[in-house]
């Protein structure tokens, strides 16, 4: 069991790397350095031999292998990312990158994506270090720059430019999963992740005939590009059951009492109450247009107007949403991937899925645990690139009214110091035994 230096050290160090400003503006602007100095710190003063690497300036990434007891068994991959989406300062409560500990709470951006889990990893470490703890399997420890855009200067660049760092490594875990989710009925979910939607940033460009405003012009690229927006917006994707969504529609249909009800999903979300938001944005593929440029005078109308969408399709569904894309743009607008990241399924069915769910009910006992698939993406992406299956496990136990999910990019993110301490108990006995 971790020890009390542990639970202390996690709220430090999730304050202390909050204060840590990595805002990730895209685009490269962005300078995880200090906090992957911090993090590389804290884990030479447990014994290990991080490794800091960058293919841009400033860009850091933090490696480290912690060997295990049994070295005939594969390694596992432990990892988080350093960088965080903006923060208005003037929306919040308390300033985004205080790290305030106030009522039992440490607030701050990363609080929950993901510098809590970064903690957590950076807390276990230590207390097994003064324990003279060894896990099972080989600790890959990684903390990357970058995931909150491209992933280039992070994990991307690792699994391309140094996959030596990862042999041995067949499965790891990361961010988004074992959080409570209270259904408002008194029931306490935990969904572990195993699967995460395909990731299809993509760039509109409308072409037509610049001229005055005043003057006829059908040949106008902002009401192109306005009328593919719409059509996009408004589009209606087909059902596409993955098994990583039909195991979790199965096993929370069982828990509430109701038929499977997979002939007709929809009204089986219907039936599931707030539950249903664990699954209701993984059984499609989506489009949302979230930006839009066009222009540089009101009475000149320009040659030129472009627009960018955040797509996610259901793994196995790129080809359905390319073909999706071609006919919605229409003959008269471009389009191109901004950004592409495959859709992963992980396998329910594997020991190290099964240690998951065994430790966190476990520790919360009262808890239900189910599979469920992410909207958005991970890291775990570009590592599955190496071959890892990965899954979404960064336990927090939650108190009722506390919306994980919707803090996540969110205004006041914050994280409660009982979550943690939790997270580091389940991660801890997690991770040795793995």
């Amino acid at each position: 069991m971790a020890d009390a230096l542990a639970l202390d050290e996690v709220v430090r160090f999730t304050s202390d790397l909050i204060r840590i400003d990595t805002t990730n503006r895209g685009g490269g602007d962005c300078q995880e350095r200090p906090a992957a100095e911090y993090a590389a710190a804290r884990l030479a003063e447990a014994g290990l031999e991080p490794t800091l690497l960058e293919r841009t300036r400033g860009r850091t990434n933090v490696v480290a292998r912690l060997e295990g007891t049994d070295p005939s068994a594969d390694a596992l991959l432990v990892h988080g990312h350093l960088d965080v989406v903006p923060a208005q300062a003037e929306e919040w409560s308390v300033h985004p990158f205080s790290g305030e500990v106030r009522d039992g709470v440490v607030w701050g951006r990363g609080a929950v994506d993901m510098k809590n889990m970064d903690a957590m990893i950076l807390s276990v470490v230590r207390s097994w270090a003064r324990e003279g703890v060894r896990p099972r399997r080989d600790l890959v420890i990684a903390f990357t720059a970058d995931e909150e855009a491209s992933a280039e200067d992070g994990a991307g660049f690792l699994t391309d430019e140094h996959p030596g760092l990862f042999e041995g490594c067949t499965e790891g875990v990361s961010e988004s999963g074992a959080f409570t989710f209270h259904d408002g009925s008194g029931r306490q979910l935990y969904p572990i992740a195993a699967g995460e939607r395909g990731t299809a940033w993509i760039k509109l460009t409308a072409r037509g005939r610049a001229g005055h405003g005043s003057k006829v012009n059908r040949s106008n690229a902002v009401t192109r590009l306005a009328a593919a927006v719409t059509r996009i917006g408004a589009h209606e994707w087909p059902l596409r059951v993955t098994p990583t969504v039909r195991a979790a529609l199965t096993e929370l249909a069982a828990l509430y009492g109701l038929d499977d009800g997979l002939d007709d999903v929809d009204a089986l979300l219907g039936k599931l109450g707030p539950a249903a938001a664990l699954v209701e944005a993984t059984v499609r593929g989506s489009a949302n247009p979230t930006m839009l440029s066009a222009g540089y005078k009101v009475n000149v109308i320009p040659g030129e107007a472009v627009a960018y969408v955040d797509g996610r399709y259901p793994p196995g569904g790129e080809d359905e949403f390319r073909t999706t894309m071609d006919r919605l743009t229409g003959p008269d607008v471009a389009w191109e991937f901004y950004h592409h990241g495959v859709a992963l399924q992980a396998p329910l069915d594997s020991p190290t899925y099964a240690r998951m769910r065994a430790v966190v009910e476990e520790f919360a006992p009262e808890g239900h645990v189910v599979p469920y698939c992410m909207s958005g993406g991970t890291d775990a992406k570009q590592f599955s690139r190496l071959g890892i299956t990965g899954y979404g496990f960064a336990p927090l136990k939650l108190p009722e009214g506390f919306d994980y999910q919707a803090l996540f990019h969110g205004v006041d993110e914050r994280v409660p110091v009982e979550a943690l301490h939790f997270g580091v108990r389940v991660l801890d006995r997690f991770l040795r035994t793995a």
